[in-house]
């Protein structure tokens, strides 16, 4: 094994450097990963531009992260081998000790790293992580694939099975980025009904062939108006982080309708209570899940034939696709590999 490899830290706030690391040896309950491919997230955007409180520089972003590892620390369990491909996503493993973890809630632990903010992520060649956030990959994915399902993937399909929905219920997704786009496949090999909201015509077709079965464009039409049309939505996903937008759609929830909020705006959702109390409905938020949870994502992808709609940049490129992403002219989400192409 080299002594060193190259990874792209944050320095400053929204300053990416490509820079030569020492390779480091694992401690107890952990594994050295060589990466081999990493998503780049919204989400990546508090550690890139400083915004995280208690961030501290350089700091390696990325949570989604596919890779095999290279060295087994004291203590790991013997699931886990040398040569074996794993992922980690945004929650960098568990504490096993905790009120939460005592209660099985492994995803709402206290005492765990937050993978790319408080403990170095992916963006690099190689990664050290907890044996309690490792997640196993499925030979039928590539590990390009595979990589936004540790997240984008994760996030919406623990809501849709989490949410209450019953095969034939209408389901609406919101927004049709990095999350929404995986969210419209999942939901229709659930076998919901699936209406996709989004901005824009020029997507339509392709929202449609997703596996949508109505395409509702806000800037032509009047979606809470649609919806309700339709009887009204069982479930709305929202993928976005207008949080103002979000609030506008609540009036197409059906009665026992729930709101799912997957996007983390920065501006308060407002909710009326006349139509939460008249209809009885709810609005809940969801945080990815555990690595077994991650492990069913991936096995459900495979199985129904799931795939994110990704573009790849090599590691020395990871500013311009970070731009990419974040300026939403991504389709629609990045990865960033490891490969000397660069």
């Amino acid at each position: 094994m080299k002594a060193s490899y190259r990874a792209v830290q944050v320095s400053a706030p929204g300053v990416l450097e490509l820079v030569e690391r020492s390779v480091p040896e694992p401690r107890a309950g952990e594994v050295l990963i060589r990466v081999e491919a990493c998503g780049i997230c919204g989400a990546d955007a508090g550690a890139v531009e400083g915004r995280e409180p208690g961030l501290r520089l350089p700091r390696v972003p990325g949570h989604e992260v596919v890779g095999r590892i290279a060295t087994v620390g004291a203590g790991t369990p013997s699931f886990w081998r040398a040569g074996q491909r794993v992922g980690v996503g945004r929650l960098g493993g568990h504490c096993n000790e905790c009120a939460q973890c005592r209660r099985g809630q492994f995803h709402l632990c206290r005492d765990q790293p937050v993978v790319g903010s408080s403990q170095d992520g992916g963006y690099a060649e190689m990664m050290l992580a907890r044996s309690t956030g490792l997640v196993a990959i499925p030979d039928e994915l590539d590990s390009t694939e595979a990589a936004p399902l540790l997240c984008a993937g994760l996030a919406t399909f623990n809501a849709l099975r989490k949410s209450g929905g019953q095969a034939g219920d209408l389901v609406a997704v919101q927004g049709i980025g990095g999350l929404g786009h995986l969210a419209v496949q999942y939901a229709r090999r659930m076998g919901f009904r699936v209406v996709a909201v989004g901005r824009g015509a020029d997507i339509a077709s392709e929202v449609l062939s997703l596996g949508a079965h109505v395409y509702i464009d806000t800037r032509a039409e009047d979606a809470v108006a649609r919806l309700q049309e339709m009887g009204g939505a069982q479930v709305i996903l929202a993928t976005i982080t207008d949080s103002a937008a979000v609030s506008s759609l609540m009036p197409a929830l059906a009665p026992h309708g729930k709101l799912i909020v997957a996007g983390v705006g920065q501006e308060p959702i407002a909710v009326s209570p006349r139509l939460l109390v008249s209809g009885e409905r709810t609005v809940q938020g969801t945080l990815t899940g555990t690595p077994f949870e991650s492990e069913k994502t991936l096995d459900f992808s495979v199985l129904a034939d799931v795939r994110p709609l990704i573009e790849t940049m090599p590691l020395a490129r990871a500013r311009a696709a970070y731009e990419r992403m974040m300026s939403g002219e991504a389709r629609y989400r990045m990865v960033l590999t490891m490969g000397r192409q660069d």
